[in-house]
């Protein structure tokens, strides 16, 4: 097999980094943005020459004007999409943000209309499924202290 064949067949996926934010009673941020009729994590695509970790904390400033410290790594999940080929998710720990962090958020107006915290029982009301799965897998990952790995939102059951 040539370099180039070798090459057309290797994966280029494309890759997605978010955080996951608490309150003080452990309830997750979801922001609300303006060109999707779901709620979503504050995050976005990789760029060219940038970790998963980085995007996650550029992103997260973008979106919401603050720059916490963006802690361990709770979840992976591969995600291909029909429309926009395959994907990798990585989820962070974003940790608790306090009243002081909260009142400091400032919106990315022309992307984002709003932001709240939820309980994760509320999760599967307010955005699409294989996101709900994402970030209960990251919940619970940040309880027990492991990274999750997932395939469209869902956790392979690797014991057999």
């Amino acid at each position: 097999m040539t370099e180039n064949e070798h090459e057309a067949k290797m994966a280029h996926p494309r890759m997605a980094a978010g955080a996951l934010f608490f309150d003080d009673a452990d309830r997750v941020l979801l922001v609300e943005p303006s060109y999707k009729d779901y709620r979503d994590i504050p995050g976005g695509y990789v760029e060219r020459g940038e970790s998963p970790m980085q995007a996650c904390a550029r992103e997260v400033h973008e979106e919401l004007g603050i720059r916490p410290a963006i802690g361990r790594l709770l979840v992976v999940d591969w995600a291909p999409s029909p429309g926009e080929g395959d994907k990798v998710l990585y989820l962070f720990d974003g940790g608790r943000l306090g009243a002081d962090a909260r009142r400091r958020i400032v919106l990315q107006a022309d992307e984002l209309r709003g932001y709240a915290f939820h309980d994760a029982g509320e999760l599967p009301e307010l955005t699409i499924p294989r996101l709900a799965r994402r970030i209960i897998a990251g919940i619970e990952a940040r309880t027990n202290g492991v990274t999750a790995y997932l395939e469209h939102g869902t956790a392979l059951d690797t014991a057999s």
